[in-house]
C-alpha cells in the first residue's frame, strides 16, 4: 500500500480522506478542551482542577497540530479553522458538545473520550500519511496521562459510595450513545481505510468497546443495553447547544476580527 511521505505526495480519494480525518480530530479535541476549560477553578479538589486544566490545554494544543497538518494541506491556517467556520463546518461528534453537566457527567465523557482517542491514536502512529504518524507518535506520550486520569476517576467514584455510584451510573447512561457517535462512518472514513490513513471505525468501536466495557464493570458500572449512536456530528449536523459553545469560544476573537493578538 502507498505511503505519503509529506503533503505535497497525496492527492485524489486519499487526500480528501485524510482531509476529513483531520477535521475530525481537531474540531474534537478544540471543543472538549473548551469544555474542559470551563472547570477551570470550580473541580472539586485543587488537584483535580489541575489536571483537568492541563488536559484541556494538552487537547487544545492537539487541535492546533492537527489544523497545521490541514493547512499543510492547502487548508485555511488554524486561526481561521477555529473562528472563521460556520457551525455547520465543524465535523466534531455530539459527545464533544455537551454542556459540561456535574462533575461525575465531565469525568464520565473525559474517560470515553480518551479511551477512544488512545486506540485511534495507536493505529495512527502507522497511518500511511506520514506527517500524521510522525505527529500521532509524539502525542501519544500526553495521551497515556489523559487516560490514566479518567481511569482513576471512574473507579474512585464507580464503587465509593451509593450516591457516588448514582452518579456515575446517570452520567454512563445518558452519555453513551453520543459515546457510540465517536465512530460515526462515512464515505470518507471507507477511503481513509482503504489507504491505510486510519482503521476503519467499526473496527475501533469493537476495540473500544472491550476495553471500556471492562473498566466500567470493575468499577461497579452497568453498561448501557440497547443503546443507538447519536450521529450527524460528523457531518456537520450539530444540536443547538453546539451554537452556544461556539459563540462562547468566539466572544473575545468577535470583538475584533482584524485585530493582531
Amino acid at each position: 500500500m502507498k505511503r505519503f511521505p509529506d503533503a505535497t505526495s497525496i492527492d485524489g480519494e486519499a487526500r480528501e480522506a485524510t482531509i476529513g480525518l483531520l477535521y475530525r480530530l481537531a474540531d474534537d479535541d478544540m471543543t472538549l478542551g473548551h469544555r474542559h476549560t470551563e472547570w477551570t477553578g470550580l473541580a472539586p479538589i485543587l488537584e483535580a482542577d489541575i489536571a483537568f486544566s492541563s488536559i484541556a490545554q494538552d487537547q487544545i494544543g492537539q487541535a492546533r497540530a492537527f489544523y497545521t497538518l490541514l493547512h499543510e494541506l492547502g487548508e485555511p491556517d488554524p486561526d481561521a479553522l477555529v473562528f472563521a467556520r460556520k457551525p455547520e463546518d465543524f465535523r466534531c461528534c455530539a459527545l464533544c458538545t455537551l454542556e459540561k453537566g456535574n462533575w461525575a457527567f465531565s469525568t464520565m465523557r473525559q474517560f470515553l473520550y480518551d479511551m477512544a482517542k488512545q486506540l485511534r491514536l495507536q493505529h495512527l502512529a502507522e497511518s500511511n500519511y506520514e506527517p500524521l504518524a510522525k505527529l500521532v507518535r509524539k502525542l501519544r506520550g500526553e495521551q497515556k496521562y489523559h487516560v490514566m486520569h479518567g481511569h482513576m476517576w471512574i473507579s474512585r467514584l464507580g464503587d465509593a459510595t451509593s450516591e457516588s455510584h448514582a452518579y456515575m451510573q446517570e452520567a454512563l447512561d445518558a452519555q453513551y450513545g453520543y459515546a457510540l457517535g465517536m465512530f460515526e462512518s462515512n464515505e470518507l472514513t471507507a477511503k481513509a481505510a482503504k489507504h491505510g490513513i486510519s482503521p476503519a471505525e467499526e473496527q475501533l468501536c469493537d476495540e473500544w468497546k472491550g476495553q471500556v466495557h471492562e473498566a466500567l464493570e470493575l468499577a461497579g458500572l452497568n453498561i448501557p443495553q440497547n443503546a443507538t449512536a447519536k450521529s450527524g456530528g460528523r457531518i456537520g449536523s450539530h444540536e443547538p447547544v453546539f451554537t452556544t459553545l461556539l459563540a462562547d469560544m468566539r466572544s473575545v476573537y468577535e470583538l475584533d476580527p482584524a485585530a493582531t493578538w
